[in-house]
């Protein structure tokens, strides 16, 4: 940045941490919350990120460093995508390479700094942190709070309402709810309890700062009467809950809880919003304090146009807000585009989207066939469960997620939808290494989930035809069925040479009786059609299972005449295909060595995909290799 960029940001740049942020006059926090906006939109804008949700929470962010005293108390962030400002005034100014290898995350990180407290990217779960982490402080008598920042999109997941439930149990508890209401997540939040947010953020509420007033009059007379008159702090106030009962209004949700309600105040009134954290932390008992922001606040193009497309956004110009590099063709428009086809077809279909309609690509579906198509919004467990009884009822729903959040509904997946064998297909975005946004994005537990499930059904399309057959051979299964595709643009066509039952061979060099197989699942059989060419000298076959679960019959018969078996799978390798291809093998007293390529049980730090490849010794390198070894190994045996 240049020397006019530094004195532009001056008050930015003097921020170390959050003792810098509490220091600041009251008429130099404006200043600091556009320094902040223009710092965002600069850097964001060249390295990608998640722009809309953290220019909405700039004043609301700057608020709570200077009401509590990180990391004393806890700030625990639900999601973890709005933490950017948190970073910046936790004293993180390098975003040069953010979301890239060595750079910083995407979301809250303990490596990062002390003032991380979890690194959550699942939403919904901020609420059950506070709740033990205000336990254990109440436990040690430490003087601090657990502060939960969740969005009313997350307030969609049952997760925060058992935390609800278990909060609202104690009165004393040390704990601040601030729900940072925008009306969206990916998208406009949805269902019953987000109507009666709604409601009351439309309102006539009680202004905080005269319901307030009010209290301290209270207190200041009752302190009066016994002779106890003195200066009123809030510490004072404090002790004489009764007083402070005129501050909180009924906001039916929360008050039928029997928690209590601050709000609504305006988000982007660094003022209010400090008046009422501060009576929220002071209060001495768990409290909601309910702040209103805009998503994508300050940035032309967000507020003009649609925030939700710039929730996350790649590079792009920081004016327009236009892509630097327009988006290809990619796997998601193929399964928008193929559904409403096939629900034009068949009348039975019915799209779910766990509050990512657009994402997953149900827009399309949505538009066409309106009631056709459900948002539960952050609740893939409900998503699952409503799906078996949808399923039940006779319809085949398509349930689309990313394939990180079917994690979350394993349970559902296996009793619900699995023991009942129930006709639901899950399409799984997103799966495998899309390394930018680190361990919890990466979908990589999927297949080694899905092995373990009876009757279930997992195919891999390896480009856009087999994207195409494949989702719609699922949904005319009448029996559970997963379609796993990962993130970005389409690989190129891959043709079938010709098949052996299910299976494709898509590539044959050489010739013998005991070829080298090698089997790529999903994108996978590009790379090992990479390291075929490589092979040139020994007789190799490449093939496509194209359903990698339950393992192929004919798959079994052609590894049993072969001279080794490598397998390559963008997932857990642990208990993945590639093990339980092996695993049929040793059942069947099938003695052929086998070497299955994927990803090692660890969590994966943020970076390229093509670099977690690499590092995880999947590209087609690393298959010639696995093969060579073999060749050196069974030469040496030989002689």
């Amino acid at each position: 940045m240049s020397e006019g960029g530094y004195r532009r940001m001056a008050i930015l740049h003097s921020i170390t941490g959050p003792d810098d942020v509490k220091a600041l006059k009251p008429s130099q926090l404006p200043a600091l919350a556009a320094e902040i906006r223009s710092f965002l939109v600069t850097n964001v804008a060249k390295t990608g990120g998640h722009l809309g949700p953290n220019l909405g929470v700039v004043e609301l962010s700057i608020a709570l460093h200077r009401v509590f005293s990180s990391p004393n108390d806890s700030l625990i962030f639900d999601t973890g995508h709005q933490s950017y400002v948190h970073k910046i005034l936790t004293g993180r100014h390098n975003f040069e390479h953010l979301r890239q290898e060595g750079g910083l995350s995407g979301y809250p990180s303990r490596e990062e700094s002390v003032h991380d407290v979890v690194e959550n990217s699942h939403a919904s779960t901020a609420l059950s942190w506070a709740d033990g982490i205000a336990r254990a402080i109440q436990k040690s008598g430490r003087q601090a709070h657990a502060v939960a920042i969740i969005g009313d999109g997350a307030m969609t997941g049952g997760m925060a309402w058992e935390a609800l439930n278990n909060i609202a149990e104690d009165p004393d508890r040390p704990l601040v709810i601030v729900l940072n209401d925008n009306g969206r997540s990916y998208a406009p939040t949805v269902g019953g309890m987000v109507r009666r947010i709604d409601a009351v953020r439309k309102m006539d509420a009680v202004r905080v700062n005269r319901g307030y007033e009010r209290a301290l009059d209270w207190a200041k007379r009752t302190l009066q009467k016994y002779g106890l008159a003195g200066q009123i702090t809030y510490e004072a106030l404090r002790g004489i809950k009764r007083g402070v009962k005129d501050v909180f209004i009924d906001a039916g949700i929360f008050d039928s809880l029997g928690l209590k309600y601050l709000g609504p105040v305006d988000g982007h009134d660094v003022t209010q919003l400090e008046e009422a954290l501060a009576m929220a932390r002071n209060y001495g008992g768990p409290v909601v304090v309910h702040c209103i922001t805009e998503k994508g606040r300050g940035f032309k193009p967000a507020e003009e146009h649609e925030a939700d497309r710039f929730h996350a956004v790649g590079a792009i110009h920081p004016e327009t807000g236009l892509p630097l590099v327009p988006s290809r063709f990619g796997w998601t428009s193929v399964f928008a585009e193929e559904i409403v086809d096939i629900a034009r077809d068949d009348e039975k279909v019915i799209g779910v989207t766990a509050a990512m309609l657009l994402p997953v690509g149900l827009g399309p579906l949505q538009k066409e066939f309106p009631d056709r198509v459900i948002d539960v919004g952050i609740a893939e467990q409900q998503a699952l469960t409503m799906a078996a009884g949808l399923a039940h009822g006779g319809y085949h729903p398509v349930v689309a997620l990313y394939a990180t959040f079917m994690n979350r509904g394993y349970d559902q997946l296996l009793m619900d939808i699995a023991l009942h064998a129930e006709p639901v297909t899950i399409c799984l975005d997103r799966a495998g290494i899309t390394g930018d946004d680190g361990a919890s994005h990466n979908g990589m537990w999927d297949l080694a989930i899905a092995g373990m499930i009876p009757g279930l059904q997992v195919a891999l399309p390896r480009d856009e035809q087999r994207m195409r057959e494949l989702v719609r051979e699922a949904i005319s299964i009448p029996s559970p069925t997963i379609v796993r595709y990962p993130k970005g643009s389409l690989p190129q066509a891959l043709p079938t040479v010709r098949t052996i039952g299910k299976l494709d061979v898509v590539y044959e060099s050489g010739s013998g009786d005991h070829p080298v197989v090698l089997i790529g699942y999903g994108p996978m059989v590009h790379t090992m059609v990479q390291a075929a060419q490589h092979l040139s000298d020994l007789r190799v076959i490449v093939l496509d299972p194209r359903w990698a679960i339950p393992t192929d019959e004919d798959l079994v018969d052609v590894c049993a005449s072969a001279r080794c078996v490598v397998t390559l799978e963008d997932g857990l390798v642990t208990g993945g295909v590639g093990m339980g291809l092996q695993q049929k093998l040793n059942e069947q007293r099938i003695n052929v060595p086998v070497t299955t390529l994927g990803i090692a049980k660890q969590f994966l730090r943020h970076a390229s995909r093509e670099a977690v490849l690499r590092h995880q010794g999947m590209t087609a390198n690393d298959v010639v290799a696995a093969v060579r070894a073999y060749s050196d190994n069974s030469e040496s045996v030989a002689e």
